[in-house]
Parts: C-alpha cells; sequence; structure tokens
C-alpha cells in the first residue's frame, strides 16, 4: 500500500488556494490549508469595502477543493526540524511538505501618527474597519489617501464617485509603475472625479495627526480621515522561524521555489524571492505561482526534478469608480509600456479579472492541474545571468 504524503499550505488567498487545489491531484496526497479566516478574501476588491461592499468575502466552499481540509487558525512558528507548524491557539500540524503562501499586508508606515491615526487597506479587517469610520464620519469631511499605487488610486477613486472630498497624496510620482502617457490619462480621470493629486518631493508625509496630514514641504492638509496605502510587508512567519529571508522577509528560495534552508519547504506569492528576484506583489503573479509550488512538491514525491518558474506579465488594471477603468499592458518581464486600454473595454477588462481570478480557482478545486499560465518572462534568465555574473565579482571586492 502507497504512503500518504501529508503537505500543508500556509496561507489562504490566491497562491495557497491554487496550490492546495493543485496538489489534490494525487489520492495519496492529503492537503491541509491553514489560514487565519475562515472566509476566502478576494483581494483585489478590498478598495470597494470604502464603500460598504462585501463583495470581497467569499465562502471556501466556491473556491477550495472539497478533499482540502480547512484549519482556521494562524500560524505562529514552522518548526522544520521536527516537519510541523506551531498554531497560535495551541497544537501542531505535521508534514511531509509545506508550501508557504503567507502573502502580504500594509508596511510599518514609519512615519509619526500613521500606525495611530491613519487606516490601512490591505487585509479584510482593516478595510471594514475603515468603511466603519467612514460610515460615521460626515460626508463632507475632508479625506486624505497617502500612497499612490494602484491600491491608492482606486481606494482615491471609489472615495470621490461616493461624493467624498479627496486628496491623494502621491509622495513622488502617481502610479510609479505606470508609463508616463498612461499616468497622465488616469490622472486626467482623477480630476474628473474631483481628487486632487499631491505629488513630488514636498507631498512625503512626516506626521498624521487626529484631523491633519503634514507634509514634507511644511503644509498641513486637514484630514477627517486619512487612508493608508504606502507600502506592503511581508508576515514575519519566515524570519521567526528561522528560515533564509530577503530585506523584506519573502522566504529565499531557488527558481523551482524551493527553500534555500529546507527541501520540504516551498514557497509561492507575495512572500517568495526566487534567487532573491522576486516577482511584483500581484494576484498576477499569484496564480501561477502556487500552481508552480504544487507542481514542485508534487515532482518531488513522484521522484522527479522539478521544473524553474517561467511566470511573466501582461501589465496592470487599475479601476477608476464603477464606471471606468485603465489596463496598462506591459511587455512580460514587467515593464510597463505607453499602450492602455480605456472606456468600455477596460472596465469590461477589469470586471472580467475579479470574476475569472475565481473561476481559475475554482476550476482548478473541480479539475487540479488544469491551470495554465499563457505569459513567460523571456528576460529572467538574462537577469538571473547578471547576478551570478556580479556575485563573484561583490565577493572579491569584500576580500
Amino acid at each position: 500500500m502507497a504512503q500518504n504524503t501529508e503537505v500543508v499550505v500556509i496561507g489562504g488567498g490566491y497562491a495557497g488556494v491554487m496550490a492546495a487545489n493543485r496538489l489534490t491531484q494525487r489520492e495519496d496526497v492529503t492537503v491541509t490549508l491553514i489560514n487565519p479566516r475562515p472566509v476566502f478574501v478576494h483581494r483585489i476588491r478590498l478598495h470597494q469595502a470604502v464603500g460598504g461592499s462585501q463583495d470581497m468575502i467569499v465562502d471556501y466552499r466556491e473556491v477550495l477543493a472539497k478533499g482540502v481540509r480547512l484549519v482556521v487558525d494562524t500560524a505562529a512558528r514552522i518548526d522544520a526540524a521536527e516537519h510541523s507548524v506551531v498554531l497560535a491557539a495551541g497544537g501542531t500540524v505535521g508534514y511531509d511538505y509545506l508550501i508557504y503562501a503567507v502573502g502580504s499586508g500594509s508596511a510599518d508606515p514609519g512615519v509619526p501618527g500613521a500606525a495611530e491615526f491613519a487606516y490601512p487597506i490591505a487585509s479584510l479587517e482593516e478595510a471594514q474597519r475603515l468603511w466603519s469610520v467612514l460610515d460615521s464620519t460626515p460626508a463632507t469631511a475632508a479625506v486624505t489617501v497617502v500612497g499612490a499605487g494602484a491600491l491608492g488610486i482606486e481606494a482615491a477613486a471609489e472615495l470621490a464617485e461616493a461624493g467624498r472630498t479627496v486628496t491623494l497624496v502621491c509622495g513622488e510620482v502617481l502610479g510609479p509603475y505606470l508609463h508616463p502617457r498612461v499616468r497622465r490619462s488616469i490622472a486626467k480621470r482623477l480630476a474628473k472625479l474631483g481628487v486632487t493629486v499631491l505629488g513630488g518631493p514636498d507631498a512625503r508625509v512626516t506626521a498624521v495627526t487626529r484631523d491633519a496630514v503634514r507634509l514634507g514641504g511644511g503644509r498641513e492638509l486637514p484630514s477627517g480621515v486619512t487612508v493608508w496605502t504606502a507600502g506592503f510587508s511581508v508576515p514575519d512567519l519566515a524570519v521567526r522561524s528561522g528560515l533564509s529571508t530577503d530585506a523584506l522577509g519573502r522566504l529565499l528560495t531557488d527558481e523551482t521555489l524551493t527553500s534555500v534552508d529546507d527541501v520540504r519547504i516551498v514557497a509561492a506569492g507575495d512572500s517568495a524571492a526566487p534567487s532573491d528576484l522576486p516577482l511584483r506583489m500581484s494576484c498576477q503573479a499569484a496564480g501561477p505561482l502556487g500552481a508552480h509550488a504544487a507542481d514542485t512538491v508534487l515532482s518531488r514525491i513522484a521522484g522527479e526534478q522539478p521544473a524553474s518558474i517561467d511566470v511573466g506579465f501582461f501589465g496592470l488594471c487599475v479601476s477608476l469608480g464603477r464606471r471606468a477603468a485603465t489596463v496598462q499592458l506591459a511587455s512580460k518581464d514587467d515593464t510597463a509600456n505607453r499602450f492602455s486600454i480605456r472606456g468600455r473595454l477596460a472596465v469590461k477588462i477589469k470586471e472580467s479579472s475579479y470574476k475569472g481570478l475565481l473561476k481559475h480557482l475554482a476550476d482548478e478545486a473541480r479539475k487540479p492541474g488544469s491551470h495554465t499560465w499563457p505569459f513567460k518572462d523571456d528576460k529572467r534568465r538574462q537577469l538571473l545571468e547578471a547576478k551570478r555574473a556580479e556575485q563573484p565579482a561583490t565577493a572579491e571586492r569584500a576580500a
């Protein structure tokens, strides 16, 4: 009788669910998913929570394979020597292989008063807290959104469309990922919605108070509610567990997503740093990386050599309220170009992405092993070769 293999997945987001579902294609593999919530969070809809939407909350029965055991708890520590995960509520879960897919969340603002008076929205609980605050705040109160990445732009547009007076503080530039031509287009749409956009060196936040935001140029903005979207961080579980990480705390892996410390630990999603050249934190990368992490584990179970990752991008979809959107197109190595899609087609693409992400997970639950990703990064190998060429030179200078 074949021996059963226990695989534990930590993190029930896009990458974790994709990995857990894909692992069920082998009947001799038992899959346990550890997640702190009993529901799946459709994270790319979190900005809509500022208007009271609950569309980001999805029942796991809609996206998770029936054969996956869900443990609602938080992983406190990974004991690699004992092949077990220590749970915050007590007890442990043993594994033969572990997939590390803990995702990302809000970064420490590092600005006086921000942790106390600003409201991040990178998690379900944070977004719901912000909605509660907005619901009890007069509609005439000024709202300041700090951080002008995709989440900041989407939150600002959502708030403005709902009738709020919104100022978007960029720090430096609106949408750092965006091509200048596309950036100008998005700026025009925000202006049409009534959003005041502040950029440049004087638009860095130096302090947040209960009713104001102070900028580096000495300017003080009245702010009844301050929303913080500047930066993301990853949980420190890998660091606390004594595993090798990059500077941000992402698990260091090789190109098969296998931990550089332990062949039985594989990473996926925002918390993975393959070859210390991590992909952009995004749902776009999370699904393919989750699938690849599962394939790496399945290859090892079968006694085969796992393949290297080959995940490319197509760009970035940005919501600009419920009636407008922009799709910034990019090369497969994730370099934004001057082309974009706007108008009704962009709105349809954005809406289809909401449904499509859930469909990918549900399809993999129904037919594990079926998910494919058409975009391949043909320049990653060049980056790896350049990085390896630099390492001997760096070591020689250090000596």
